[in-house]
């Protein structure tokens, strides 16, 4: 792994303020069925129909504490509900993320069963990756004082995002525990992993989502380190970029105690990125966000803070630890918005503020 230039590829947004995108969420938007509600929303995704599919933590079924708590919800593109896809399923227990391929297969990360499901377009299973527990087994919780766990080929622990690149290859952050990214050949075959927990450059503290721009920079969202690692499709590392925006005057936590001075290096770091989505159209742009002070952030691949929204809280375009998100559009995104229970569609209006 390359590190002989560190000190030079550290990108942080600067400190003097950044522009306001102005944006809308649309109300009401989901139409959902009379007898159901939503609940955690872990993740968001869009196919190449326009099709909304939400990775929801609902319909618990279990004890209370290690239930069952995984649904994918399709809605079509004007929000009406269509299906539930997967209903039942063996590796379906505590859903992380939702993601679509450029084939329009579906991809389910489970972080509660440690495993990765793809599905065709009729919903039918069609790859298996990694395997969860039996179910006579006693599972044993990490402690905080345990050793890192060992990495196994082929097997996850708690992993939380895929994405591919341009050969197909498959790209899994692995993720609460292993703190490392798998790749896998589009065959199913394993290749490589790179990472360990900790926080030198290389290293992860809960690598919260991934993606993959077309140049085929893999960029990881190492949350618990407060900032998105770079690295090239054999994992060598190439940079990071840090969002370094103080919280506006008065910003408040949602849930938890708000400290006096904002934390620099974990999960509630202002800036600490949540997730990545990285644009399609002629110029790439890449989304994150962040829990405290709850912005939504809007960056060139090159690190470069273009301009910014939103804010903590429980009302409309508000947000409560967002989670995941989509952006078929570079002015259109979806919010994963964990907390609230819900996903916001959301339509960005830069020409009435500029972030160009």
């Amino acid at each position: 792994m390359r590190r002989s230039f560190i000190a030079l590829a550290l990108f942080a947004a600067p400190l003097f303020a950044q522009p306001e995108i102005p944006f809308d969420s649309a109300p009401d938007f989901f139409k959902y069925p009379p007898e159901m509600n939503l609940g955690e929303m872990g993740s968001v995704a869009v196919n190449s129909k326009g099709h909304i599919f939400m990775a929801s933590r609902s319909n618990v079924s279990g004890p209370l504490y290690g239930a069952i708590a995984t649904q994918i919800l399709e809605f079509d593109q004007t929000g009406k509900y269509l299906r539930e896809i997967g209903k039942g399923l063996y590796g379906f227990g505590y859903s992380h993320s939702v993601r679509f391929d450029k084939y329009d297969n579906m991809w389910v990360v489970d972080k509660g069963t440690n495993m990765i499901i793809k599905f065709n377009s009729a919903g039918h299973v069609t790859m298996v990756l990694g395997r969860k527990e039996e179910a006579p087994d006693q599972h044993r919780y990490r402690e905080p004082r345990d050793p890192a766990p060992r990495h196994v080929d082929n097997y996850f622990n708690q992993p939380t995002d895929v994405a591919w690149d341009a050969q197909d290859n498959i790209y899994i952050s692995d993720g609460y525990q292993n703190s490392r990214v798998a790749k896998i050949d589009k065959n199913g075959d394993w290749v490589k992993s790179w990472g360990t927990r900790g926080s030198e450059p290389g290293q992860f503290n809960t690598p919260h989502n991934i993606g993959i721009d077309r140049q085929g920079n893999v960029y990881v969202a190492d949350r618990g380190n407060a900032r998105i690692q770079v690295f090239d499709t054999d994992g060598n590392f190439q940079r990071i970029i840090k969002i370094n925006i103080p919280p506006p005057p008065g910003a408040r936590v949602v849930l938890g105690d708000t400290p006096p001075t904002p934390a620099t290096t974990n999960f509630m770091a202002p800036g600490s990125p949540w997730t990545i989505c990285i644009t399609q159209g002629p110029t790439q742009y890449l989304y994150t966000n962040d829990a405290f002070p709850g912005r939504i952030y809007k960056l060139t691949l090159d690190g470069n803070v273009v301009g910014m929204f939103g804010k903590a809280g429980r009302q409309l375009k508000q947000f409560n630890w967002n989670h995941g998100l989509a952006c078929p559009g570079e002015n259109e995104l979806y919010a994963a918005d964990l907390n609230n229970w819900r996903v916001q569609k959301l339509l960005l209006h830069p020409e009435k503020g500029g972030t160009k």
